[in-house]
């Protein structure tokens, strides 16, 4: 790296050591509508570029119309098993009378047309939508040796078909609870048959139309752009084992839940890989129209914490872009160049400082970033605790940032280290205006020749010093600071005190420069060392 080349920015990729092929996956999970509070069983299909939610279905297979909705059964009550299956639900509990289980090789087994999660529409002609578990017991029980049945699969199936519902216990009376819908009624739907012999079980002819319960298709979320949250809804609270993946138009998952924090984990990995890469394409197309001293080092979603006035902590998501020159802070991610005056603020990169808060390492990164990072210690993650860090800028302000997983947190340290050293690279030297002794000054900082004070109208040098002559500083945390050199020939200290309009800003510049100067005499600085070791490095000093 040299100035005088000016070296275009290297787009900021994935590092060897935490490279993950895209992920192609499938497998069962739960998804929590928060507008119902219910919780249904989903499938999962994860590829390259989507995200696909499925959910089961009853489909025709064979005969039949598979457009139709509803199907029509008949069954034949036996003397022993009744018909052959157990209901819950109920409209007291606002969800309908729903077939809890099918009794294997009795009647409704044996019929292939009737299937768990099926909701009852009708009972012997008798419209049931509307009615009350009791209700729908009573007509089934007295409905006769041959009941005729009219369902439709319920593609949302809440959790009351595997738990009880969230009222009050039923009585201890055995009559009460059989038929209550907290429970499965099943044996005592059988009746009383008028037939002295039990009926034969009828079995599907071949010329019957044939039913098969599968996964469809129902929501299919593009990635490109995506982002995930674990936070809770109007919360700084993280959710446990779930998450909710929204994409670029505004659709999103609702909350993906997961047996295990294990499980949970590695969805998350794998999601958010996927959308790595698909930016990682999105960036190289970006920079096909910007110019050299322009380019796109790396941009993602992520999350703002915000103090509010009741000393509450809120968050908001916002995208970062590395871009040229700026850190830019936007709504949304720019689908066009026009976007990018839209953003809501911008930085010069040789005026910031990035700062990892705690960087907590869970088991799905934990060995590639401690190779990347150098670390020589785990860190447990907490659920309450994100990957977080700040960007510190000028006037002494900053703002906080979290991102989902340890890997996605040393991305952006990386990225924030090779679009500062590009900048500095870029623009060679920075001036800034300030004062001493009542005197008008220009503070130049120069990546060739270090540091130089020259009086504002006449130009005339003051004083001069190398990078390696700067021994310490202090600063008064508002507009002065105190620059302490080692003169090179009789090696004494000699203080400079200068006064800034915007001292934070020059600051993080000498930061900056530093860094850059660091890295160009041992480059493998850039790859291998956090941007903290430089910090440690100046306080050192």
């Amino acid at each position: 790296m040299n100035v005088a080349g000016k070296p275009q920015p290297d787009v900021i990729e994935r590092p060897a050591s935490l490279l993950v092929p895209t992920w192609t996956k499938s497998g069962l999970a739960l998804v929590y509508d928060e507008d119902s509070s219910n919780t249904y069983d989903i499938r999962l299909k994860l590829s390259k570029e989507l995200l696909t939610i499925q959910k089961q279905d009853v489909v025709c297979v064979h005969g039949g119309d598979p457009h139709l909705n509803h199907r029509t059964v008949v069954l034949r009550r036996q003397l022993t098993g009744g018909l052959g299956l157990s209901i819950k639900g109920g409209a007291e509990h606002k969800v309908p009378v729903v077939i809890s289980k099918i009794f294997k090789d009795q009647v409704a087994d044996q019929t292939g047309m009737l299937f768990i999660g099926d909701a009852m529409l009708q009972v012997n002609g008798i419209n049931v939508e509307k009615c009350t578990h009791e209700e729908v017991v009573h007509l089934l029980r007295t409905a006769g040796d041959e009941v005729t049945l009219t369902v439709r699969y319920l593609r949302e199936a809440p959790a009351f078909l595997k738990l009880p519902l969230g009222s009050p216990g039923p009585s201890s009376d055995n009559s009460s609870r059989a038929s209550s819908p907290l429970f499965d009624s099943g044996l005592h739907l059988n009746g009383n048959s008028s037939n002295t012999a039990p009926s034969s079980p009828s079995s599907p002819s071949a010329n019957e139309p044939k039913y098969e319960k599968r996964w469809v298709d129902a929501v299919s979320l593009p990635l490109a752009m995506a982002r995930v949250s674990r936070h809770k809804a109007g919360s700084h609270k993280l959710r446990s084992n779930s998450f909710e993946v929204f994409a670029l138009d505004g659709s999103c998952t609702n909350v993906l839940q997961f047996c295990t924090a294990a499980e949970s984990t590695d969805w998350l990995q794998a999601i958010l890989t996927n959308i790595n890469d698909l930016t990682q394409e999105n960036i190289k197309l970006t920079n096909q129209g910007l110019s050299p001293d322009d380019q796109v080092i790396h941009m993602g979603w992520v999350c703002e914490h915000l103090q509010s006035s009741d000393a509450n902590q809120t968050h908001r998501y916002k995208f970062l872009a590395l871009k040229g020159s700026c850190l830019y802070i936007l709504r949304s991610p720019p689908v066009s160049m026009s976007e990018w005056a839209q953003a809501e603020a911008t930085f010069n990169l040789c005026e910031v400082l990035f700062k990892v808060h705690k960087l907590w390492i869970a088991e799905d990164c934990w060995i590639q970033a401690k190779l990347y990072l150098g670390l020589q210690q785990a860190c447990e993650l907490q659920d309450s605790e994100a990957f977080c860090f700040s960007v510190l800028v000028g006037h002494g302000q900053s703002h906080s940032f979290s991102v989902e997983l340890g890997c996605d947190l040393a991305l952006w340290e990386k990225a924030f280290q090779r679009a500062v050293f590009a900048e500095v690279h870029r623009a060679g030297s920075k001036t800034y205006m300030c004062s001493s002794h009542g005197k008008i000054l220009c503070f130049t900082i120069d990546f060739d020749s270090g540091f130089c004070c020259s009086e504002s109208i006449s130009k005339k040098t003051l004083w001069r010093y190398k990078f390696s002559q700067l021994k310490g500083s202090s600063d008064d945390g508002k507009t002065r600071v105190k620059l302490l050199f080692q003169n090179s020939e009789n090696k004494q200290i000699e203080m400079k005190e200068l006064e800034f309009a915007n001292l934070t800003a020059v600051l993080h510049c000498i930061h900056s420069f530093i860094a850059a100067k660091v890295a160009s005499v041992d480059p493998v600085f850039v790859n291998s060392q956090s941007i903290s070791t430089t910090r440690k490095y100046m306080g050192n000093n």
